[in-house]
This record gives structure tokens, sequence and C-alpha cells, in this order.
């Protein structure tokens, strides 16, 4: 039961390099200043433990260990987030997450960002869309693409709260084309997903060609999810918001997350008259009617 206070300053004495010390001795130090870290998170003395952890955490790489390094950062960060010092949340998770690529680690690197953006979702939302996405690239760069599935989903969530329509709709689609390879199921509800998305934001133009460009994979042309879709685009094209209503209640949308399953049920969300089918061709003639040209 030492105190931490004088742990600390043994070990800054044993890496200050002075006449009678040429060599930093990182190795007992390192042990200092972890025992230290935890004697003050125990006492919840959360500044002096984050300082300590942040301090040990030099020290194993000093010593050539990443993977203690990027441990030691993490309990930096969740300190932290016990401080609500938001940046400091970013930043250490983001080394920790460094230092398990430096070990090859693609796993904990992003498991790391993950931890430091559902941190920071409701504090600084923007900061943890970025750190989903720098956690699903970790995967994707190792060839983990189905792991980061859960990721795009979190990041989409965070969009659709800020009423970012489209760029949700966008991370749907990003998803879809990591789920390229042998995962269907997946690429399927997201591409359903991006077109529901698209028709909450009212914007048919961009879901109707959401839905085109999706036809043209294969494993989407023959699925619920595909039947589901055109349904729904179906009914905006007539017009009939009941059928809409009706669509959007079917199993295969409730099969989508639970976020995407609230936006459809709020279908048709403004007025629906200008997708009818013929409504485009008629405001043209009317345009013709006019061209003295």
């Amino acid at each position: 039961a030492a105190d931490p206070e004088k742990l600390i300053a043994k070990a800054d004495k044993l890496t200050t390099l002075s006449f009678t010390r040429w060599n930093a001795d990182w190795r007992n130090a390192t042990a200092l200043y972890e025992q230290a870290a935890i004697a003050f998170r125990l006492a919840k003395k959360y500044e002096q433990a984050k300082d300590a952890f942040e301090r040990a955490s030099k020290g194993q790489e000093m010593l050539s260990s990443p993977w203690d390094a990027a441990k030691h950062m993490e309990s930096a960060a969740a300190l932290a987030k016990e401080l609500s010092n938001w940046k400091e949340v970013s930043d250490f998770y983001r080394r920790a997450s460094e230092l398990y690529i430096e070990c090859g680690r693609s796993q904990p690197a992003s498991d790391a960002l993950a931890k430091g953006a559902r941190a920071l979702e409701d504090k600084s939302p923007e900061d943890a869309i970025q750190l989903y996405l720098d956690a699903c690239s970790a995967l994707e760069d190792d060839g983990k693409e189905q792991m980061a599935f859960d990721l795009y989903r979190a990041a989409a969530s965070i969009y659709i709260k800020l009423e970012k329509y489209e760029d949700a709709a966008n991370l749907f689609i990003k998803l879809a084309l990591a789920a390229d390879k042998g995962y269907a199921h997946s690429q399927c509800k997201a591409y359903l997903s991006a077109i529901t998305v698209y028709l909450f934001a009212h914007d048919f133009k961009q879901a109707e060609k959401c839905y085109n460009d999706c036809c043209q994979v294969d494993a989407f042309l023959n699925s619920d999810q595909n039947r589901a879709a055109a349904r729904l685009l179906s009914a905006y094209s007539d017009g009939d918001a009941e059928e809409i209503k009706r669509a959007a209640q079917s199993s295969t949308i409730s099969n989508l997350d639970h976020m995407i399953i609230k936006l459809a049920r709020k279908l048709p969300t403004g007025d629906i008259t200008a997708f009818k089918r013929g409504a485009i061709e008629e405001v043209e003639e009317v345009l013709d009617e006019d061209d003295l040209t």
C-alpha cells in the first residue's frame, strides 16, 4: 500500500537522465507507474490515475511492448471518459488502436475505436461517426469486412439521429458493398435500408435510382428485400398512401434494424402526388405549351 505519489516520483527519477544516470530505467519505472495508476484508480483519484496510465503506456512502448502500451492507453481513455474529457477520450482510444495495429491485431484495434465512438455518441456525434468508420477500415484492411457490419449500422444510426439522411443511406450502401463477399442477406437488408431512408427523406428520385442500381446485383434482384422495395416504390408511383403504409408493415421491413423500422412506420412523410406515375409528364406538357421558341 505504498503512496502512489511517491511511486510516481520514484519512477520519474528513474527515467530522468543526469550526470549520475546516463540511461533511463524504463523497466522498473514502468512497473512503478503501473502500481501508482492502480492505486490512484482504487482511490477514485481519476485525474492522477489517468496520468499514471499514460506514463505506464509510454514505458511499455519504450520496452517495445505495444500490446501492454495499448492496454494502458485504453485504461487512460476510460478514465478520461469518467472525467468527461471528450477530446482525450478520442485521442487515447485512437492511440490505443495504433498500438494494436503495431501488434498486427486489427480486431482489438477496431474495438478500441468503437469504444471511443460509443463514449462520444451523445457528446460529439460527428467524432463518433468518424471513429466508427475508422474502426470499419481497420477490419476491412485485414479482410474482416463481415465484422464491420454492426459498426456501419451504429454510424448510420447517429446520422439518422442528426437527420442527415443522405449520409445514413450512403453508409448502408457502403455496408452492402462490404457484404459483397458472401454475405448476401446482410447486403440485401442494407440496400433495402438505404431505399427506406431515402423515402423517409422524401427523396423518391434518389430512392428509385438506388433501387435501379441495386437491381444490378444478382443477390438483390432475387431477394425478398427487392420485392419489399419494389412494392414500396410502386405504391409511391401510384400515389397510394394507404398502400405505402401497408408495404412499410411487411415482414421483410420488420426484420430490418430497429431504427429503419421506425422510419418505415412513418411513411409517407410528405405529399406524394408529385411522385404519382404520369405527374412528371403532365408538368412537362404544361411547360411545352408555354414554350414560345
